[in-house]
């Protein structure tokens, strides 16, 4: 006979049914124990054990024994669930114990019909008669269902012999399930978060190339005490498919014009050499760059050769190890180099040769992540800021912008997440330009700091890869002509990349990352097979296009604060020396993030103020 629940006859939504915590409970327990707890008189919980005792009721009848079978676990729980959990198959109901007695009287949770057949056997006649009331049945069907074959799984690997080591973690899953969705429990969602970024951060890095890396690897190095800054770096291409980092042809020199770029690729040289002092991590392989220092090679030209000189100079002047050659000497060294029109040469001798991006970029990653660096893939799409309006004592009008925000939407979804923080990094390489637009830099009266934006674009350039039987041997630098044409071995297999920039008036299309073949033909080859003549029988293998985060002003870095974004900080614009140089820029970032001002390298000719004020830091040995 079966009875109404006090709720149910009401028509009210019942609430958790009795015993529910105690069934739970009884759960976990009987899977550690090996035990099971089956109802007592008064509703009580009593412990048996797992083997199943010899059945002296009489054979059910035919179809039913493998029913009785599936049902053996539910029942044995079921007086302790109270009915909690849901169903054991489709049509029948939910049960809740009331004191269940020698005659096994059961009381039904909501307001399904059901039946008890001669032989024993609880059936149901129909269904809820509410919509809601079937949504609610077909959930608990589907919690009990898990719950059932999970119990049952474990019987059989009990009496299998068969191991049980994660049945614990299955339960706590279960039991918090079962919790987040009862009435009144606490609501826990089942919707995985995990894809999307913390709610908060101390720095937000806008761009997660090498350059943010290097950023987000000296914020944590230099952190006065650990686990003190929060630091989330946003990227928007996790696949680095089209990252200027790993398209780059990977070169590192000190042969520089200015004096703060030479130090910053001396600096970065040292950390290079020493790689796995800095980014080792416990039991992960260490890390082999594939350093070639075979060096650079700058050819000038009768007009070139005195400022190829001061360079020279001021190199030595900043550590560098370079020398001047002579074309008598330049053919003395390397006899396969055409020295007709070239008046002077400077060699590397020391720090200067090529890497592989590819591995310091996962370095840097795998490093920055057991520092406890965030990650999420994603888009800035905007930035959320107050503002304070000033005036000078010129008596210009100025406004100060603090950002408060910053919106991320998630990679092919349209769901983004706000992520409040202190301190926001635009390391976002080519498209820095347009980060900063978001942020409001440039929004403002011409002419005025407010209105001065910042002057990064993409610039598209291509790199080629051919095959030479006959060119140059193993002791071949990088070579830079003075048609501006480059080149480098690329392995062991008389293998060669290089490239060429295009003139002004003859810039590519940055919308893209194809290729222009023609270009190759046109403006590359000639001077190649003229410089190297062994050269005229290559044989293009591939090719592929990468981005500059070009710097229209004075093609040389930014890095800094933004003079009225207050906590906009720059690490972008280097025109193809990025790469070579993020260790050392990173670490200049870092320091004026925690410091306020630049320690290791002063990089004051490299704020964004000097856009404003008209101050170039022209660098003259660009790529």
């Amino acid at each position: 006979m079966v009875k109404k629940s006090s709720m149910a006859a009401a028509g009210k939504e019942p609430g958790p049914p009795p015993g529910t915590q105690a069934a739970i409970t009884a759960a976990s327990c009987c899977a550690k124990l090996r035990t099971r707890h089956t109802s007592g008189p008064g509703n009580r919980l009593i412990r048996t054990s797992a083997q199943r005792p010899r059945d002296s009721s009489p054979t059910p009848p035919a179809g039913a024994r493998d029913l009785r079978r599936r049902q053996a676990c539910q029942w044995r729980v079921g007086a302790g669930l109270g009915g909690a959990l849901g169903d054991a198959r489709k049509g029948s109901t939910a049960y809740q114990a009331e004191g269940r007695g020698a005659a096994g009287q059961w009381a039904r949770s909501d307001e399904w019909p059901v039946a008890q057949s001669s032989d024993g056997w609880l059936t149901s006649v129909g269904y809820p008669p509410t919509a809601a009331g079937r949504w609610r049945a077909m959930l608990r069907r589907a919690l009990w269902l898990g719950l059932r074959r999970g119990l049952l799984g474990r019987e059989l690997g009990t009496r299998r012999g068969g191991s049980t080591l994660d049945w614990d973690g299955k339960v706590s899953n279960i039991k918090k399930k079962i919790q987040s969705i009862l009435p009144g429990g606490a609501w826990k969602p089942l919707y995985d978060t995990s894809h999307l970024p913390p709610e908060q951060a101390d720095v937000v890095i806008v761009g997660g190339g090498v350059l943010g890396l290097s950023v987000a690897y000296w914020l944590k190095r230099l952190e006065k005490r650990r686990g003190a800054i929060r630091v989330l770096v946003v990227e928007r291409d996790h696949t680095y498919s089209q990252a200027s980092t790993v398209l780059s042809v990977g070169g590192i020199r000190q042969q520089f014009s200015l004096p703060e770029n030479i130090q910053l690729s001396l600096f970065s040289a040292e950390f290079l050499r020493n790689i796995n002092e800095y980014l080792a991590v416990v039991d992960d392989p260490p890390l082999d760059l594939q350093f070639n220092p075979s060096g650079y090679l700058f050819l000038a030209s009768e007009k070139g050769a005195a400022t190829m000189e001061n360079n020279v100079k001021v190199q030595r002047q900043e550590g560098a190890k370079v020398c001047l050659m002579s074309p008598e000497q330049l053919r003395k060294k390397f006899p396969w180099i055409n020295t007709e029109g070239v008046a002077l040469a400077s060699y590397g001798l020391e720090n200067e040769g090529w890497f592989d991006p590819w591995c310091l970029l996962q370095g840097l990653r795998r490093k920055v992540q057991s520092m406890g660096v965030l990650f999420c893939q994603g888009e800035v799409t905007r930035f959320v800021s107050s503002s304070t309006h000033m005036e000078t004592i010129s008596g210009e009008e100025v406004t100060l912008k603090r950002i408060h925000e910053v919106q991320v939407k998630m990679d092919c979804s349209q769901e983004y997440q706000p992520v409040e923080c202190a301190i926001v990094v635009n390391a976002a390489g080519a498209w820095s330009g347009q980060i900063a637009e978001l942020a409001g830099v440039g929004k403002g009266l011409p002419g005025t700091l407010q209105g001065t934006k910042l002057p990064v674009e993409p610039r598209k350039r291509y790199v080629y890869l051919w095959h030479c039987p006959q060119g140059p041997g193993l002791e071949a630098p990088l070579v830079a002509d003075l048609s501006g044409v480059y080149f480098r071995r690329e392995g062991l297999g008389n293998n060669y990349l290089g490239g060429c920039s295009p003139a002004e008036e003859e810039e590519p299309d940055p919308g893209n990352l194809e290729v222009d073949h023609d270009f190759f033909q046109e403006k590359v080859w000639p001077p190649l097979a003229w410089r190297v003549p062994a050269f005229e029988t290559l044989k293009v293998q591939r090719a592929w296009a990468g981005y500059y985060d070009y710097n229209t002003f004075d093609q040389n870095g930014v890095v800094g604060p933004h003079p009225l974004i207050v906590n906009m900080y720059f690490a972008t614009g280097f025109s193809g020396h990025g790469l070579q140089q993020a260790p050392a820029v990173g670490r200049a970032v870092a320091e004026m993030v925690l410091e306020g001002h630049f320690q290791t390298i002063n990089l004051s000719p490299f704020l964004f103020t000097r856009f404003y004020l008209g101050e170039k830091a022209l660098e003259h040995c660009i790529l």
